[in-house]
């Protein structure tokens, strides 16, 4: 791109100004801003020195505290790097006035450079400012409308690390009409070669207002596909990272993703952006509480996860508590105190009464039953302290007591029994599941233990819900939970758990659900997740699917998710689309060749029992290939990709084989068309459709 001529508003050299202008700053505009940049990187490089030269050897108590000084100055030293081919500040904004003065008084503005974290001078002034910080919010929200005290709004285009171009927004000059930014255009459709890269420099202000939503709300984001959730998501972590770290240190943070190969594709967005300690992982991996070796029916899996489960094993725990029958009888010295039955019938009775986990209530009985005992003694004249208390709760005859009437469960045990004792699963679900639902769950051959049992993905889910039931789980700080829609209710109240005295930020398209309990609306999804209070916003702009290509993939919406606004693509090149029909599979392996022809990532996207024989193909015809989420390298920019793992993933280019079996390989039609929805929308510049089976009708 050109660089735009110099403007005498927006170049103006101040003598005071600290990034770079000063009066023997050059006169060519695009030199000083890379002089800036430049002398901002040596900034970031001393501050790097400064912590990888500090000596802790004397500040240190021992070696315990050195290790954990050790470790923090090492992820300091991380999160201080300069990655080289990202952008270092990526704007600039020349404020009218100083931030927080009185406009009255007509002190001038400064100006700030916006990047990806915080540099200062060896004196401390900043010469780039965090995107999070407040001052830099305008460069996402300003506007002809709303200037918000800026008189320039400057971008910058980069190739590689270089600086290389910049753009220019006169937002307080009535005289200038307001025009799309070409940069911004650029830096959104730039090839998506590589994992996910952070939007940092693109943020839109509807996205930026979610992306500040606050700490101690939860936010639900319906976005088509394009529409950058994920993003946004990511992104909001890192904001409250900036702005309640101390908390969320203490707290922690957790991002989860449907699968593997997703997470891998957007592990290096956090990292970018000087975010180190978020952790991730998959809803399998929270509730791994057992290996799973088995699968259920589509039917069963649906039962397993639907939240009447949860009443299910609530009384299953319970019924362990049984009601006591005789007197428990504590000898110390040469007296004998009794607890009568009727006594210990009503301390279990208000232990179930007010509900708390199973094993804190039988934590607290042989408290309770050690009170009873020293009201007794006190009664009696003696004046017994809390050590006594604590030694009746430990005696023998206490002990067994709390055995007998508050037995230690199990929670694997437990489901294991739920899932292969007919009777025992009748009686504790009854009036919850039919007679033909427990049916469909009770296992057809029962497992002789935990460890040989052939447990299911929605059968760990089951276990994690009891688990809960008998000890608390964890709440974390934040929780970020992306493709939501694809969540049993059970995996709501399992992701819920982990953020109780936490927020959340729920991210999905209801049009993408590809599961058979699938989320029908997002209301109901929160209340099983426990956040009927949060926020749900809408994303509608689509910056990553070209128009061609989704406005042919909203064809299937009113199949899909009737109700759901269409996504409306913003991208100035409207990408291609291509059908091809009657095509041969050697047909298929040529037009990923075509496509390789051009800048970027290729995917070849197919039915999942395709793959098989398109790996053949692709092998035969000389084309190597990769996995979903391994990194594509200049040699290697063709991924194949099963239909059922595209979910999430982008690509610049994408060839989708055989629609129809894409439909057809999933459990019902409905699901098929919503596979297909997420398989049409992964091209960020082209898409070429391949068949040879005539196409599913709803597409026209």
């Amino acid at each position: 791109m050109s660089t735009p001529p110099a403007d005498p508003h927006a170049d103006h050299a101040d003598p005071t100004d600290r990034a770079g202008h000063g009066p023997d700053a050059p006169d060519d505009p695009l030199l000083r801003e890379r002089t800036h940049l430049g002398e901002s990187r040596a900034a970031l490089r001393a501050m790097r020195e400064d912590v990888e030269n500090l000596d802790i050897r004397d500040v240190t108590a021992n070696w315990v505290n050195a290790a954990v000084l050790q470790r923090q100055m090492d992820e300091r030293i991380k999160a201080l790097a300069d990655l080289s081919h990202t952008p270092l500040f990526f704007g600039r904004l020349d404020y009218l006035h100083a931030p927080g003065a009185d406009k009255a008084e007509g002190a001038e503005g400064e100006r700030f450079y916006i990047g990806r974290r915080h540099v200062h001078d060896a004196e401390g002034d900043p010469m780039v400012i965090d995107w999070r910080a407040p001052v830099s919010q305008p460069f996402y929200r300003a506007s002809k409308k709303d200037p918000m005290d800026v008189g320039l709004r400057r971008r910058f285009g980069y190739t590689g690390g270089d600086l290389t171009a910049y753009e220019d927004e006169h937002l307080s000059d009535p005289s200038e009409t307001a025009a799309t930014s070409k940069l911004l255009q650029r830096e959104i459709e730039r090839p998506r070669v590589g994992p996910m890269r952070d939007i940092v420099a693109t943020i839109q202000p509807e996205q930026d207002e979610i992306v500040r939503s606050g700490l101690s709300g939860s936010v639900c984001v319906q976005g088509g596909p394009g529409t950058g959730k994920t993003a946004v998501g990511l992104h909001r972590v890192a904001y409250l990272l900036y702005a309640h770290r101390e908390r969320l240190a203490r707290t922690g943070t957790l991002v989860i993703g449907p699968n593997k190969s997703f997470l891998h594709y957007i592990e290096q967005v956090l990292p970018a952006l000087g975010e180190l300690e978020v952790k991730q992982a998959t809803v399998d991996d929270l509730v791994a509480h057992v290996e799973v070796r088995g699968a259920d029916t589509s039917t069963a899996a649906v039962i397993k996860g639907d939240a009447r489960m949860a009443e299910v094993l609530r009384r299953a725990v319970r019924a362990h508590v049984t009601p006591p029958g005789e007197p428990v009888v504590v000898v110390r010295g040469s007296r004998r105190w009794r607890v009568p039955a009727y006594e210990l019938e009503e301390i279990v009775r208000e232990l179930l009464n007010r509900d708390i986990r199973y094993g804190a209530a039988r934590e607290a009985l042989p408290q309770r039953i050690a009170h009873a005992v020293l009201v007794q003694m006190e009664r009696a004249g003696e004046a017994p302290d809390d050590r006594v208390q604590d030694a009746v709760a430990r005696d023998s005859a206490v002990k067994a007591a709390v055995k007998a009437i508050w037995p230690p469960v199990d929670p694997a045990r437990l489901v294991l029994r739920l899932l292969t004792d007919a009777d025992f699963l009748a009686v504790h679900a009854e009036g919850v599941l039919d007679e033909d639902e427990r049916k469909e769950i009770l296992w057809a051959k029962p497992a002789r233990s935990v460890k040989t049992a052939k447990w299911s993905p929605a059968d760990t889910v089951l276990i994690d819900e009891a688990t809960d039931l008998v000890q608390r789980t964890h709440s974390l700080g934040h929780v970020v939970l992306d493709e939501a829609q694809d969540l049993s209710p059970m995996q709501y109240r399992a992701v819920g758990r982990r953020c109780t005295t936490g927020s959340a930020t729920v991210l999905g398209d209801l049009a993408q659900g590809t599961t058979p309990w699938a989320t029908r609306s997002w209301g109901e999804a929160l209340a099983h997740l426990g956040k009927e209070e949060a926020v749900v916003e809408e994303l509608t702009a689509g910056f990553r699917v070209p128009t061609d290509v989704i406005t042919y993939a909203s064809r299937l919406l009113p199949h899909i998710a009737p109700g759901l606004t269409p996504v409306a693509s913003v991208r100035e090149n409207p990408g291609f689309f291509e059908l091809r029909a009657t095509v041969t599979d050697p047909e298929v392996v040529e037009a990923c060749r075509e496509l390789l022809g051009q800048e970027g990532s290729v995917g070849l996207i197919a039915a999942d029992a395709r793959v098989p024989v398109l790996a053949e193909a692709l092998a035969a015809a000389g084309l190597t290939y990769l996995g979903p989420g391994e990194e594509t390298t200049p040699d290697t920019r063709l991924t194949l990709v099963p239909a059922s793992l595209a979910k999430g993933l982008e690509y610049d280019y994408v060839v989708l084989d055989e629609p129809r079996a894409v439909v057809d390989g999933e459990p019902d039609e409905r699901t098929g068309l919503r596979r297909l929805y997420v398989a049409l929308t992964r091209a960020v510049s082209g898409l070429i459709v391949t068949h040879a089976a005539p196409l599913p009708p709803q597409l026209g």
